[in-house]
């Protein structure tokens, strides 16, 4: 089978390096264990959209959120940022008491930052996309791969301290698909094309408990080179 895409030849490259790197006694940090792990180098830098529900146990809710967010690892230390701009009102079908009135939505914003974030990208550790990102139901198609960023979250509301208060352990997953060697069609996959975010307390009692579904919309190398492993690759 052969690919169009140029994703196993970019990734193999700094595979390369870094075993060359970690031989020579230069492997520093997280980048030591991820070669340990046999994983390979993460992109650096992910970007993307979410849209989703709050559940009915929210006060008020169903919620809508729209929002972006972007993401940035130093794999080297192990370390991430977060951050996401969101929009937020009542679903249309839980408000059908103000007759659908724009006004009567509680329409607000929230901005999010996460500066402390931990990279969880070894399959031996505890906290690992298998045991963490999985929702329930399950993903249908289900993913078959990805990484973990937990930290802690501060939060606004229309600018300001929320009502919940601050901070806010939080969960993020990217996740994604990998090549199917039992399918000899034609097929498509993306390695990172999922998003979720989760919140616990406080901010959980405003969202919810539940992962607040997005896509990964771009990613980048370190020099800001963009990686194929958030666009599709097709393999014949």
């Amino acid at each position: 089978m052969k690919s169009k895409g140029l994703r196993w030849m970019a990734r193999a490259t700094p595979i390369s390096i870094a075993t060359a790197l970690a031989t020579l006694g230069m492997g520093v940090g997280g980048l030591t264990l991820a070669l340990a792990a046999g994983e390979p180098p993460l992109p650096a830098h992910f970007s993307g959209l979410f849209n989703d529900y709050t559940p009915t146990t929210v006060a008020g809710g169903p919620y809508e959120m729209h929002g972006k967010w972007s993401l940035n690892l130093d794999q080297e230390r192990g370390s991430a940022t977060f951050s996401a701009e969101m929009t937020m009102e009542m679903a249309d079908f839980a408000a059908s008491s103000s007759g659908y009135d724009p006004t009567m939505l509680n329409a607000h914003t929230h901005h999010i930052s996460v500066t402390d974030g931990v990279i969880h990208n070894d399959p031996s550790d505890p906290i690992n996309w298998q045991s963490t990102c999985i929702p329930v139901p399950p993903f249908k198609p289900a993913v078959t791969g990805g990484f973990v960023v937990t930290g802690t979250a501060y939060v606004t509301g229309n600018g300001g301290n929320p009502p919940f208060g601050n901070p806010s352990p939080v969960t993020i997953c990217i996740l994604g698909g990998m090549q199917n060697p039992s399918i000899t069609n034609p097929q498509a996959f993306v390695t990172f094309s999922n998003f979720t975010l989760t919140f616990g307390p406080n901010a959980n009692s405003h969202f919810g408990t539940q992962p607040i579904n997005g896509v990964v919309t771009k990613c980048e190398g370190p020099q800001n080179h963009e990686s194929s492993d958030c666009r599709v690759s097709v393999v014949d």
